[in-house]
């Protein structure tokens, strides 16, 4: 058996349509663009490249992005005047602060100043809250995308054993968290996380987030569990892709997979955001 791929490109470009629809709407009904506004703090050129990529998606769609650059020698405060000037102004239905900051940034206080009404990115204690609670609110981008991406494939959840491998509080929880809120039964394995492997082979979905390129080995995949691989590393994933995709009934590649999700995601989250806010959801 060789697995299915996952193209997360196509699905992106699906849910981009359908938000542009969207967004076309709310201009018609309210007179206003909705307006995603990007902060960004330093020259990290990864976090140029990931900022740039989501302004043209909200462009590409007929949304305003905003462009915030700070220098990188940015204080907390400064930050902090940013996010809460932006939270302020009407005409900002979204807010993203590019991670990570400097060091010398408190980016946990710079997230809890964005408004959980425009925390489209699903950064911080309240849109967690929500999520893990059941009632609504902001997913986190990555696994909300995961999540779109196994609707996509009409990939059963409810009942099923879904293992992921990885705790960060931007994928590995929140992940967990949707998948407990669709029904699955979930194990979370991390670093201090014992027999690895034997618990992997038990899963029907395996998300991998541990960020260590063809850590997940293709013998630890249950012959037909569907594989959701959220790394990238050099092009690769977390997943040993080429032994995984012969024993897995779907995979998402490295790239192409999980990671156009992430920013239609981000997209279609904020357009919800400026409808909400408008009166128009």
């Amino acid at each position: 058996m060789t697995a299915t791929l996952m193209d997360g490109k196509r699905v992106a470009s699906e849910t981009l349509a359908a938000a542009e629809k969207r967004v076309a709407k709310i201009k018609e009904d309210t007179g206003v663009t909705p307006c995603l506004a990007t902060i960004l703090v330093g020259a990290d050129p990864a976090s140029i490249t990931y900022t740039q990529m989501k302004r043209r998606r909200c462009e590409g769609i007929g949304m305003i992005s905003r462009k915030v650059e700070l220098p990188e020698d940015t204080t907390t405060q400064g930050l902090l005047d940013v996010v809460n000037e932006l939270g302020s102004d009407p005409s900002v239905h979204g807010i993203l602060l590019q991670h990570p900051s400097p060091p010398q940034v408190d980016e946990r206080a710079a997230f809890e100043a964005i408004p959980v009404g425009k925390d489209v990115d699903g950064v911080t204690y309240g849109s967690f809250a929500h999520m893990w609670f059941g009632e609504g609110g902001f997913a986190s981008c990555t696994p909300g995308g995961i999540v779109r991406l196994l609707d996509a494939y009409d990939v059963p959840i409810e009942g099923k054993h879904a293992v992921v491998i990885g705790r960060s509080a931007i994928l590995g929880k929140p992940m967990a968290g949707l998948l407990l809120d669709r029904n699955a039964t979930v194990t979370i394995c991390h670093s201090r996380t014992q027999n690895l492997a034997e618990i992997v082979k038990q899963a029907d979905i395996v998300v991998a987030a541990v960020g260590r390129a063809e850590f997940v080995k293709g013998d630890w995949i249950k012959p037909g569990a569907v594989v959701m691989d959220a790394g990238y590393s050099d092009n690769k994933g977390d997943v040993e892709f080429e032994t995984a995709k012969e024993v897995a009934s779907l995979i998402t590649p490295v790239p192409g997979g999980v990671g156009p999700m992430t920013i239609a995601t981000l997209i279609d989250q904020t357009v919800d955001a400026a409808a909400k806010q408008l009166g128009v959801a």
